[in-house]
C-alpha cells in the first residue's frame, strides 16, 4: 500500500484560521489561540519553512468590541464593525508574534486584486518578498471597502486564493470541527471522518453542506470548494480543528489529523500546466539563439536575449518567446509591458534601472512564470 500523502515536505503553507477560533465563538478575541498558533509558526519558521496566516475575525472582534450580539445584515454596520475589529486583531497578531520572534505585515486583499492580472501580480511579488524575509504575513479581506464579498464571500476561498497566489505546496484550514465527516455528525451518530481523499471529489461537496456558524460565514462545504481550488495550483488542503495541541507541527510531521484532501500535482507541474494549456497570449517576445539555448536549460528570459517586441500587451500577460524564425518554443508572464520591453530588448539586465528610472525584475520572463515547449 502507497504510503498517505503526507506534509512533511511541505515547505510554503498557508493557514487559515476561522472567526469562531480566532474569537472563541464570539467572546472575543482569543489571545491565547493566537498564542499556540504563533508558538508553532515560529517552530516551522525555525525549521526552514514559510508560513502566510489568513485569518478571519475583524468583523467578530468589532462585533464584541461595539456590543453586538448578533452579526447584523446591513452593509454600513458589517464595514464599520470590520473596521473597528481590524485595529484589535492586527495588534494582537503583531505583539504575540514579536513575543516569539517573528515580525508580521498586514495584507488586506479584495478579490480585484486578485483578478486584475497586474495587481495581482503585485501582491504576489509582495506576498513573495515578505516570505523571504522570513516575516509573516497576516491576510484578510479587505471588508471595511469592499461590498458583495461581506456578503458572498468568504475567508475558506481566500486562504485557496493566497495558496493559488504564492504557489504553497499545502493549505492548512483550522475550524472549529476535526474535519470533513461522511456526514453532520451533530445529526447523525453513524457519521465518521473522512481522513483522506482527492480535492474535487464531488462526494465531498455532497456530504459537507450546510451553513456555518453564526459568527462566521464559512461552513465545512466553502472549506471542501476551497481545497478544490487549491489544488489547481498543486497545493494540498488539510481541514483540521484548531483546537488539537500542536496541530501544525503534528501535521509537518507527517500525523494524520483531520481531513487530507489531496491535490494531483505539484504546485510547479500545475502552474506550468496552466502556462500550457490554459493563457491566451497577448504577444510576443522573438529571441536569440542564445536566449533560446537558455530557455531550453531551465533559465529565465532575460533582456539582453530578446530582439523584437509584438503586440501591446500588459506586465503579468501571457507572452509566446519566438524564435527568429517564428517557431513558438516557450511562453510565459511579462514582468513588463510591451511598451516597456522595446526599451530595455537588447540590454544587459544592469541597464533596466537606467533605462526605465525603475527596475520590477531583472528577468523579462521568469523561469518560474515559463514553460518550454517540448520539440518533437
Amino acid at each position: 500500500m502507497n504510503e498517505k500523502v503526507r506534509l512533511r515536505d511541505a515547505r510554503r503553507l498557508v493557514v487559515k484560521v476561522g472567526s469562531a477560533l480566532v474569537t472563541n465563538n464570539g467572546e472575543g478575541l482569543d489571545h491565547a489561540a493566537v498564542d499556540g498558533w504563533a508558538r508553532q509558526i515560529a517552530a516551522l519558521r525555525r525549521g526552514g519553512r514559510e508560513i502566510a496566516l489568513v485569518s478571519s475575525g475583524a468583523i467578530a472582534a468589532g462585533m464584541r468590541k461595539l456590543g453586538w450580539k448578533k452579526r447584523p445584515s446591513e452593509m454600513h454596520q458589517l464595514q464599520a464593525a470590520a473596521a473597528v475589529g481590524q485595529m484589535d486583531l492586527v495588534q494582537a497578531y503583531e505583539k504575540i508574534f514579536a513575543h516569539h520572534g517573528l515580525t508580521t505585515a498586514q495584507i488586506l486583499l479584495t478579490h480585484d486584486d486578485l483578478a486584475d492580472r497586474q495587481r495581482y501580480l503585485n501582491a504576489r511579488s509582495t506576498l513573495v518578498a515578505l516570505l523571504e524575509l522570513g516575516v509573516i504575513p497576516i491576510v484578510n479581506e479587505h471588508d471595511t471597502v469592499v461590498t458583495d464579498e461581506i456578503k458572498f464571500g468568504d475567508n475558506d476561498t481566500l486562504g485557496a486564493l493566497v495558496a493559488n497566489l504564492i504557489e504553497a505546496d499545502a493549505l492548512v484550514i483550522l475550524t472549529d470541527q476535526q474535519g470533513l465527516f461522511t456526514a453532520d455528525p451533530r445529526r447523525d451518530a453513524s457519521a465518521t471522518l473522512v481522513e483522506e481523499g482527492k480535492a474535487g471529489d464531488p462526494r465531498f461537496e455532497k456530504m459537507s453542506g450546510g451553513a456555518g456558524t453564526g459568527i462566521g460565514k464559512g461552513g465545512m462545504l466553502t472549506k471542501v470548494l476551497a481545497a478544490r481550488r487549491a489544488a489547481r495550483s498543486g497545493a494540498h488542503t488539510c481541514i483540521a480543528s484548531g483546537h488539537e495541541p500542536d496541530v501544525l507541527l503534528r501535521l509537518v510531521q507527517g500525523e494524520s489529523v483531520g481531513t487530507l484532501l489531496q491535490a494531483s500535482a505539484t504546485p510547479m507541474a500545475a502552474r506550468k500546466q496552466w502556462l500550457a494549456d490554459h493563457l491566451r497570449v497577448a504577444g510576443a517576445l522573438v529571441i536569440d539563439a542564445g536566449a533560446a539555448q537558455a530557455l531550453d536549460s531551465g533559465k529565465s528570459l532575460l533582456p539582453v536575449g530578446v530582439i523584437e517586441v509584438r503586440g501591446d500587451f500588459r506586465r503579468g500577460e501571457a507572452v509566446s518567446c519566438l524564435t527568429e524564425t517564428g517557431e513558438e518554443i516557450a511562453r510565459g508572464l511579462a514582468n513588463y509591458a510591451a511598451h516597456e520591453c522595446r526599451r530595455i530588448l537588447k540590454k544587459p539586465s544592469s541597464e533596466i534601472e537606467s533605462v526605465l528610472g525603475y527596475v520590477d525584475s531583472p528577468e523579462m520572463i521568469h523561469r518560474d512564470n515559463l514553460v518550454v515547449r517540448k520539440q518533437s
